[in-house]
């Protein structure tokens, strides 16, 4: 019943992937229509195993440490302005963070998270200050794209990934949902209690 909070999360940032990858400016032949893209730079496993040292670095980065599964990974099919096909691919990679976040606190993990990706060479492209769905997203020079947002039933979901990978098979780590290993459904709902993260109380400067 909460899936379709994770699956926007994913959405969104799948469109704002596939815009990225594939954009470009005007071939210089004018009436054509046909717009410059980029060759890929690496290929759709290359794209998963970065996603998930992303996260896996971002999630280290939180402290306190906070309880997390894999979330449901996505993959979007890239095409011309013309859709005509690329043998290209977005790849989406995310993680569920399980521990209770209050209100009160989570503007301090939005800041001690973007600290930590500036610090890792990305840059802040769009922030959203909603108090009840907070949202920040940010790119590095590669291209990446990596974001973390609050749902509407307070759950906080951490996404990353690249749009337009060349085409190729993929591995998913063990735990991934929908894949061997993993549960049958993603775990959206925060039920796990910490002491600083799910205080009630605001956070002393």
């Amino acid at each position: 019943m909460s899936r379709p909070v994770q699956l926007l999360g994913c959405a969104l940032l799948v469109a704002a992937l596939a815009a990225c990858g594939a954009g470009g400016g005007q071939n210089g032949t004018e009436g054509q229509g046909k717009k410059e893209r980029k060759a890929p730079t690496m290929d759709m496993q290359q794209a998963g195993q970065r996603s998930e040292a992303i996260l896996d670095g971002t999630l280290a980065a939180i402290h306190p440490s906070v309880k997390w599964a894999y979330g449901a990974p996505a993959e979007a099919a890239c095409s011309t302005g013309l859709n005509e096909p690329t043998d290209t691919t977005t790849v989406t990679r995310s993680r569920n963070i399980l521990t209770v976040v209050s209100e009160q606190r989570r503007g301090n993990l939005l800041g001690l998270v973007q600290r930590y990706w500036e610090r890792q060479g990305f840059r802040v492209v769009s922030a959203n200050s909603d108090k009840d769905m907070p949202r920040i997203r940010a790119r590095d020079a590669d291209g990446f794209t990596v974001s973390l947002e609050v749902g509407n039933i307070g759950n906080v979901s951490v996404s990353a990934g690249l749009g337009c990978a060349e085409n190729s098979a993929m591995t998913y780590p063990t735990g991934t949902p929908g894949h061997p290993g993993g549960p049958k459904a993603e775990e959206l709902r925060p039920r796990e209690h910490s002491a600083f993260w799910s205080s009630n109380e605001p956070l002393r400067q």
